[in-house]
């Protein structure tokens, strides 16, 4: 296996476990899958998962149960601004299958695609728990919510404003 957490992510994957009782360390699989995920791309391949499971003394199918169920963890490389869309009744009452056909049509993207400069992904979501802030979406650490065209085109001229800012 040549995937490996660094030194300082393999302390972080120790104290974490250290948190559950001996023998449960099946209770550390989703903050280490984050971890996982953050050190190794944004996304959890195969070989990613199956270092958690070695990690944490599971067994492989143990650790997909939760990466497959869980939309917060990607299995596929992601693009540098990922649009998670609510698609739960309030959002959708709405408009929030306006703002993805509206993504779609600005980005050429249908969710889960990602665009081929590898610049956006976007994702249709469950709850996010912002329904008074209805259609909303996160990006990143961040809710976006009363989502319109209009707040669309700024959050995407932003995410390119930002990227041409580094470079």
């Amino acid at each position: 296996m040549s995937l490996r957490f660094s030194d300082e992510k393999l302390k972080e994957v120790q104290r974490i476990i250290e948190h559950y009782p001996q023998g449960k360390q099946k209770s550390a699989v989703i903050p280490v899958l984050h971890l996982a995920q953050e050190e190794f791309g944004g996304w959890l391949s195969t070989e990613a998962m199956d270092y958690v499971a070695s990690v944490l003394s599971l067994k492989p199918i143990e650790v997909y149960e939760v990466a497959t169920f869980y939309s917060m963890f990607n299995l596929k490389p992601v693009g540098k601004y990922m649009f998670e869309v609510c698609q739960t009744g309030p959002c959708m009452l709405n408009g929030s299958d306006d703002i993805v056909k509206y993504i779609d049509e600005k980005l050429g993207i249908k969710p889960g695609e990602t665009t081929a400069d590898g610049m956006f992904t976007l994702k249709t979501v469950e709850c996010l728990g912002a329904c008074g802030y209805a259609p909303m979406m996160q990006q990143g650490k961040y809710y976006k919510e009363q989502l319109t065209k209009e707040k669309i085109d700024a959050i995407i001229a932003e995410c390119r404003n930002a990227v041409a800012a580094k470079n």
